[in-house]
Order: C-alpha cells, then sequence, then structure tokens
C-alpha cells in the first residue's frame, strides 16, 4: 500500500502571492473599490540597504511601510530619522484591514529579505509519511530531489480519531509529562536530520534546496511545517486545528519562524530565544551577555541569510526588530518564554520592550488576549520554562480557563516605552 502523500496546502502565509502586498484589490463591492492601495513592495534582491535606511535608536514603527522608511523619503528634512521613530511618519498603516491585506504579507516577505532567506514554495513539494507506532517517517520530494527524516510521537490517554488531541511539535526536547497530563500530544524530531546547525548545510532540507541562500531557522521552520503535513496523513488522533510549536534558544528562533511561516500554527511558543529570534537587536544590553547582531552572525552565520551579514555593524538601520517579527503572527497566538537568570539572552529586553511593543499590534487588530509573557526565575532553557506556560497552552489549544496574568514582568517592572515612543500614536481605527 502506497504511504499518504499530500501535494500542497493553503496555510502558508510566506506564500502569498506578491500581488496582495501591492495591489487594490479588483471586482469587489464599492467599500473594497474604495480601499487604499497597499504601498509597493520591492522585487527580491532589490530592497534598501543599510545604507539607504535611516538610523533608528529605537524599536522601529511597525505601521509604517518600508516604502516610506527610507531615506529618500526625507526631502532634505533634518527631523526624518526622528519622524520615522516616533510614529510620524507618512502613509502609516491605519486599520486592521490594511494591516492583513498590506503591512502582515509585507513584513513576512521583508523577513525573508532580510533574515530568513526565501521560504520554498510549497505547491512544489509532494509529502509522504508512513507511521510505524510512535514513529512517523517523512518524505518530502521537489524539483526531482527528496528529502527524508522522522517524527516522534507521545499520545495522552484518551486521544483517538473520534476525540483528536491538540498537539505540540517542538525540537530539542521539552518537559513532556505535564502536558501529556493536560491532555496535550507532544511530537518531536530530530532538527539537525532537517538542517544542519552548521555552515554544512546538511539533512533533509538542504538534501532538496542546496545552494540557496537560506539559513537553518528556516530550514527547521520547514521541518515544523513537514512534521504537521505528516500527523495530518498519518495521526487521526491529533486536532490539526490545534497546534503549537516550541523550542529553545536557537531552537525557539526556528520556532518562531514556523509560527511567522504558516497559518495552520495556532500557538507558536519560543523559549530563551534571543536575538534572531525575541531577542532585541537594539538595547540588547539590558541583560544576558549582551547579545548582539554582530555576535550571533559571528558565531551562527548559518541561522540565517547572507543580507542579514549585511548589517552587521548597522544593526540600528534595520527596518525591523524581534517585535516586528510577533506582531507579524496576530492574530494566531503567541507566548514567549525569558528567565531572569539566563545568562545568555536578553531576557529582560524582550520583556520590557520586545513583548509589550508587539502587544500594541496584537491590542490593535483586537487580539490582544493572544500574546504572553512567562517571565519566571531560572536559566536558559529551563525546563521550568514549560510549566510556566503551560496555563496559557492550555487556554488557547484546550479553551481552559486562564488563572495566570501573562502581563506581570515581574522583577523587571513595568514597560519600557521610551523604547518604542511611536506607542502613542497607535492608529485608532474609526
Amino acid at each position: 500500500m502506497a504511504p499518504p502523500t499530500i501535494k500542497a496546502f493553503t496555510g502558508l502565509l510566506s506564500l502569498l502571492p506578491l500581488a496582495s502586498a501591492a495591489a487594490v484589490p479588483s471586482h469587489q463591492d464599492n467599500l473594497e473599490s474604495r480601499q487604499a492601495a497597499c504601498a509597493p513592495v520591492p522585487a527580491a534582491g532589490k530592497y534598501p540597504t543599510y545604507s539607504q535606511l535611516p538610523l533608528q535608536t529605537t524599536m522601529p514603527d511597525p505601521f509604517l511601510p518600508l516604502a516610506y522608511t527610507t531615506t529618500d523619503n526625507a526631502a532634505g528634512s533634518a527631523s526624518f530619522a526622528q519622524d520615522v521613530m516616533t510614529g510620524k511618519g507618512k502613509n502609516r498603516i491605519q486599520t486592521p484591514e490594511e494591516w492583513y491585506r498590506c503591512r502582515q504579507p509585507e513584513i513576512i516577505q521583508m523577513l525573508q529579505e532580510y533574515q530568513y532567506g526565501y521560504y520554498p514554495d510549497h505547491s512544489q513539494e509532494t509529502v509522504k509519511a508512513t507511521r510505524s507506532g510512535n514513529t512517523v517517517n517523512i518524505e518530502v520530494t521537489a524539483g526531482g530531489k527528496t528529502g527524508k527524516f522522522s517524527a516522534t510521537l507521545a499520545l495522552p490517554s484518551g486521544a483517538s480519531s473520534s476525540k483528536p488531541a491538540p498537539v505540540v511539535i517542538n525540537i530539542g526536547g521539552m518537559s513532556n509529562q505535564p502536558y501529556l497530563q493536560a491532555g496535550i500530544a507532544i511530537v518531536g524530531f530530530d532538527y539537525t536530520r532537517v538542517a544542519s546547525d552548521s555552515n554544512a548545510k546538511t539533512g533533509a532540507f538542504f538534501d532538496i534546496y542546496s545552494g540557496r541562500d537560506i539559513g537553518s531557522l528556516a530550514g527547521w521552520a520547514w521541518g515544523f511545517h513537514r512534521t504537521l503535513d505528516a500527523l495530518n496523513l498519518t495521526v487521526p488522533e491529533i486536532d490539526p486545528n490545534r497546534v503549537g510549536v516550541t523550542g529553545c534558544s536557537r531552537l525557539g528562533k526556528g520556532a518562531l519562524a514556523a509560527g511567522l511561516l504558516d497559518k495552520r500554527i495556532t500557538l507558536t511558543m519560543p523559549m530563551s530565544a534571543g536575538v534572531q529570534g525575541t531577542g532585541p537587536y537594539r538595547y540588547h544590553g539590558l541583560s544576558g551577555q549582551d547579545e548582539t547582531l554582530e555576535n550571533s552572525k559571528q558565531g551562527a552565520p548559518w541561522w540565517s541569510d547572507s543580507t542579514l551579514g549585511t548589517f552587521v555593524n548597522h544593526a540600528e538601520n534595520l527596518p525591523y526588530d524581534a517585535h516586528t517579527i510577533a506582531a507579524a503572527i496576530a492574530p494566531r497566538a503567541l507566548v514567549i518564554d525569558q528567565g531572569t537568570g539566563d545568562q545568555f539572552t536578553n531576557s529582560k529586553g524582550t520583556a520590557v520592550i520586545v513583548y509589550p511593543a508587539a502587544k500594541l499590534v496584537y491590542d490593535f487588530l483586537g487580539a490582544g488576549d493572544k500574546i504572553a509573557m512567562s517571565v519566571r526565575s531560572g536559566g536558559h532553557c529551563d525546563m521550568s520554562g514549560f510549566n510556566s506556560i503551560l496555563p496559557f497552552v492550555t487556554h488557547i489549544l484546550q479553551n481552559a480557563t486562564l488563572t495566570k496574568n501573562y502581563d506581570d514582568l515581574g522583577s523587571y517592572g513595568s514597560p519600557m516605552a521610551t523604547a518604542y515612543p511611536w506607542a502613542t500614536a497607535v492608529p485608532k481605527p474609526a
């Protein structure tokens, strides 16, 4: 019997046609025909360089399209950079409808250009899967090349095809038992078999896509997505509409990318993720080891594409930061874990800057209850983090009553609002 096969799915937000971020909808009712055109979006490889972007010492305004951020808009104004940073840029997004139609797809393409590399076209892939006990074998073919890897499954008591369980897919391991006891399935795959954590560019992803300028974070995101395809083909005891993704440290960066690039992901759960994840490029020295774009790109250049390397020593010219990545996931749920004893990542910067800045966008979209910040004691990738976020996980995946305040930043105190001065100019939809 041939293994189940899936040719494509339609949930991948990053594969929206470029026209969706640059064209006015046509043949719609009169209201839609009056919608403003989206800002123009550059072609791949034609994005502004750091020298064409203003120096932004605070977190970039997520409501300002890239086309109106570049320095050629200054027209000789000495206050241009300040205007861009404080929410006074021109042609900002004004409504949730405009955000979803224009800005969200623009951000997702921009992040592929500047950070991740361009995610493969899944419509050109064929996925086959077989299940043997608790192992799911996955085979992906595209362009005459094939990549293979496997995932391991743990089901909670009582899960069945008639009563499917929500699932959390993880890489690098997690605290399984509390989740299984809560009725949540756990699936893991060996991320090194998907994309190497080195310049070797080996693994199932690179078996198919060798030679591309794309980082391992995107490769690991692809592994999450193809694992979900395989679960949908072979594990009817899992509910495909209640899916979380998680990982810690560099793997948390990969989980964040997975949540960003696939609308099927219900809940994104990055743990101690740091720079290139939920850690800010700006304000990088608030806690931890002062993790920066420069030292992360030097230590692990393979995580991201080569374009990000062109911003080394120019990180404050980036037209986005970690809050932009987080905001682009909305309205789907996001819970961010950080430990106050984390010796590596900038937990404080994530808690008092990235989280509240992203939450402003979630609030603007009417989804403020879908983002959470879990500040705990303990160090980097402490397994207690999974217990700390579990109440929010069960709230999102099982509709359990939320019993914990995830706006509480603990010993870090209050948000550092001076880091995102555009907060006083968040659009107010009519």
